[in-house]
Parts: C-alpha cells; sequence; structure tokens
C-alpha cells in the first residue's frame, strides 16, 4: 500500500470521532483526530456557563447508554479519571397532585410503584433488561441479520410501534405519564412507529445500568476517551476547521463525524449524483432549547421521588406530552413544553458549597429563534413552587443558537437527523453500508448513521469497522 503521512484522518472529536479513532489506533494504524474547537468533546463538554464556579453540562448530562454501550463499555476509562454516579431514583415524573412516577434500578420496585400497571411494564420491559447485551449487540447498529434472531423478534414486536400504541397497555396516569416522557427522547410524535423502540431501550438502560452522570461533568468521558486515544500512539489537533479535503495531509481513508450537511459542503463535489442527492434529501428533525441556571438552593420539587433523581420529567400527562411533541414536529410552539430536566449538582460538586446548577430543554421547530426561557421555568415552578426565587444567574441556547455552537445540530436538531422509520437504518442514504460515501476512502461516522444520536460511540465503531474490512 502506497505510503500516506496517515493511516486514517478523523474529522470530529464527538463521542463517535474519538471512538472511530480508537477502534482504528487499537489496530496499529497511524490516526489523526482533527476538531474544530480548542476543546474536544463535541456533545460531552461542561463549562462555566453562568456564573465563576459553576458548572454547566454544555449539551449531554446523563448518559443512559454510555454504561451500556456494546464498546464505550469495553474501554479502560476509569484508568483515565472516569467515574459514574447515580442517583437514588434515575428519573422521576411528578403530576399536579404532588405524586410522582419514577425510573429506579430495580425494575421491580418501578413496576411495584405503578400498581395496577406494574405487571404491564414488567411484560414489556423486563424482557429487554434480561437480554441487553443480545439486543445491544445487534440493534446499536447498521441493518444486518442478527446474532440473537428470536431474542430480536420477541423485542421487535412491541419495539416497531408507535409509543403511543404501546400507551395502550396502560391504564393510569402514572403509568401513561412515565412512559410518555422516556418515549419522549425520540424527539418526534408519539405517534410515529418505532417511538416505542427508544422507551423500551432507555428504561431497559435505567434498570441494567441505571441513567447516571459523570463525575466533574460530561467533559470527563470525552478528556478519558482522548487520553486513552493518546495513549494508543494517536495524535490529536485542536482548532483546525476543516472546510476542503485539500487542507488534509496525504491518508488512505477520512472518517467524517459530521451531518450531511456539513459533509456536502466538504467534500460534495467528490460523489456522485445520486448520493448528493440522497444527502441533499436527509431529513432532520425538530431543535431543542435550552437553558441552564445558577440557582441558590436544590430544587424545591414537592414530591419526593423528583428530589432522589438526576433526571425529572416535566410534561404532567401523557396527552399533555404527546401535544407538545405533534406540535413542536409540526412546526408549532406549545405554552406548557415537555421539558426534560437534569440538577446534578445534587449528586455531584457542581457549584459553590450550598448553591446548585440544574438544566433544562424542550423541543421545538427546527431552526427556532423563539426565546421559551418562560414556559420552561413555569413548567418547573409547576412542580416545584418557588424555584424561580432560587435563580441567580441563566444561559440560553436556542434552537438556532445550538447550531452556532455545533454544526451538527443542524437547526437545534440534537439527534443529527430525525430517528423515525424512514431514517432508522437508511440514515444518512440507503446503501449496503451506511458508513461508505460514494467516494473511496471517504466515510461518515456522525449520529446521522446508525444507531443515531446518543453518548454510545457505536456509529463511530461500526463505520471505523467498515473502514478496516475495505482498505486494511
Amino acid at each position: 500500500m502506497e505510503k500516506k503521512d496517515y493511516d486514517a484522518i478523523v474529522v470530529g472529536s464527538g463521542p463517535n470521532g474519538l471512538c472511530a479513532a480508537i477502534r482504528l489506533q487499537q489496530q496499529g494504524l497511524s490516526v489523526l483526530l482533527l476538531e474544530s474547537r480548542d476543546t474536544i468533546g463535541g456533545g460531552m463538554r461542561t463549562q462555566e456557563l453562568t456564573l465563576p464556579g459553576f458548572l454547566h453540562d454544555v449539551c449531554a448530562a446523563v448518559h443512559p447508554m454510555a454504561l451500556g454501550s456494546p464498546y464505550l463499555s469495553q474501554l479502560p476509562l476509569a484508568k483515565y479519571g472516569l467515574e459514574f454516579i447515580h442517583s437514588p431514583l434515575a428519573m422521576a415524573h411528578p403530576f399536579d397532585d404532588g405524586t410522582a412516577a419514577f425510573l429506579s434500578r430495580s425494575l421491580e420496585e418501578t413496576a411495584d410503584a405503578l400498581g395496577t400497571d406494574g405487571a404491564a411494564y414488567r411484560s414489556l420491559i423486563a424482557p429487554v433488561a434480561a437480554h441487553w447485551e443480545e439486543i445491544a449487540g445487534d440493534s446499536l447498529g447498521p441493518f444486518s441479520f442478527p446474532n440473537h434472531p428470536l431474542v430480536m423478534a420477541r423485542f421487535g414486536v412491541h419495539a416497531l410501534r408507535s409509543a403511543a400504541a404501546i400507551a395502550r397497555r396502560f391504564v393510569t396516569p402514572a403509568a401513561k405519564g412515565l412512559w410518555a416522557g422516556i418515549a419522549g427522547h425520540s424527539i418526534q410524535p408519539l405517534t410515529n412507529l418505532t417511538t416505542a423502540a427508544v422507551g423500551m431501550v432507555l428504561a431497559a438502560a435505567g434498570h441494567r445500568h441505571g441513567w447516571p452522570i459523570p463525575k466533574g461533568g460530561s467533559r470527563a468521558i470525552g478528556n478519558a476517551l482522548l487520553h486513552h486515544f493518546e495513549s494508543l500512539g494517536g495524535e490529536i489537533q485542536t482548532g483546525v476547521h476543516v472546510s476542503s479535503l485539500a487542507q488534509l495531509p496525504s491518508h488512505h481513508a477520512v472518517l467524517f463525524d459530521l451531518t450531511p450537511k456539513q459533509l456536502l459542503q466538504i467534500a460534495g463535489d467528490r460523489f456522485t449524483p445520486h448520493y448528493r442527492q440522497q444527502l441533499q434529501r436527509y431529513r432532520y428533525g425538530p431543535g431543542a432549547f435550552k437553558v441552564d441556571w445558577a440557582l441558590s438552593g436544590p430544587i424545591p420539587f414537592t414530591a419526593e421521588a423528583c428530589r432522589k433523581a438526576v433526571t425529572v420529567h416535566l410534561g404532567g400527562t401523557y396527552a399533555e406530552i404527546a401535544l407538545s411533541e405533534q406540535r413542536a414536529y409540526q412546526g408549532k410552539y406549545n405554552e406548557a413544553p415537555f421539558v426534560l430536566l437534569a440538577q446534578q449538582s445534587l449528586f455531584d460538586q457542581r457549584a459553590p458549597a450550598g448553591q446548585h446548577t440544574a438544566w433544562g430543554y424542550c423541543h421545538v421547530p427546527n431552526g427556532s429563534t423563539t426565546d421559551m426561557t418562560a414556559a420552561i421555568e413555569k413548567q418547573v415552578e409547576r412542580f416545584a413552587p418557588g424555584f424561580r426565587d432560587l435563580i441567580l444567574a441563566r444561559h440560553t441556547f436556542t434552537a438556532q443558537q445550538l447550531e452556532s455552537y455545533n454544526p451538527n445540530y443542524v437547526g437545534g436538531d440534537i439527534n443529527g437527523g430525525i430517528l423515525d422509520i424512514r431514517q432508522l437504518y437508511t440514515r444518512p442514504a440507503l446503501r449496503w453500508s451506511p458508513y461508505r460515501t460514494s467516494a473511496n476512502g471517504i466515510y461518515i461516522c456522525s449520529s446521522a448513521t446508525p444507531p443515531g444520536g446518543g453518548v454510545h460511540g457505536m456509529c463511530g465503531y461500526h463505520a471505523a469497522n467498515t473502514v478496516l474490512k475495505d482498505l486494511f
């Protein structure tokens, strides 16, 4: 093989870019990792966004998939200081009567608290939790014949359905609301097919591995991955904005941890017309509006369960959450949005003594510039009277500002493209391998490939394996 400066170059240092670089470096290749910002991490960054001494996770904060990832979980990241913290409850979901449903590490505890709906919850989630390794291995990647066909067939019976269809299994408002909040992470209408898969996987991950936070913030995951990459002999350059293939040193393969929009700008002239058209037709989903708060004290939730959980879903009933997600998808706003809130400082020192941080976000139309701060804070106050009195400072991101901060969040879409049935396995294009482009030596390894968004690194892992198969 002709001598090149590098065997592979990876552009973008999010979890997928880092995992792709590590996988290639593990095989003894020479790998260069390029990052446009001065710090690495993609969605895994932690900064003082509000006041000095208050640490905020800029994007991803709670990581249900990190410990359950077939690849990420196998890396020796604890060696580089990565420590995960579990709150007493993984997630809580309050209601207007002062009660709350919750997701516990214990499936039995969660189901028992749902009363009449406990049996229905067990029958839905217990098989996924029990066969997590088989399901994760077969589902967190490109479409292929499963290694465990019977397990996957049982999973698929429910997973391919809509969250709305599954909700009819439950009769109590508590179970319906809990389910809606978990399935709402799909960032699309709950009536869409495959939204049930998101709810089932996240619930099962909670029972199997928890919904943990990294000690010190999400940047700890990125830093541990980088240190492992460098320990293997990998090279990193930050502050390098790649706008053209001509900028790159000579190489055999280049992997882009970017979405189709940026990939077209950099390498579109190298692709076939058909592939270029496929990337141009790639669909992005609703955006996010995010608020970070510096607080003088802990959020005074009425329901005790909410004071024990790092993640709190604020949306009330199933009907309210379903309406909020439907309206965002339709390009409309909701006065009472479904809010996903994280209160990391209850369980990890992220603020000066006695003070706290928290963040919350809701889904909005793609590319939105509308400020949803008041609507989000009204939802928090609804379940935690007195919350507004604790606010010392706040920082906000509109959907458009999220894209300015991280171009992979096109229009504020934090999933790298809508993850509906049309793009579940055909992201970013309908091809035998989604990680190969139509140009030899050019690959895509971002969340715009299967299995999609989340800090699991599996997009990068599978893309790297494709490179190894093709070239090395």
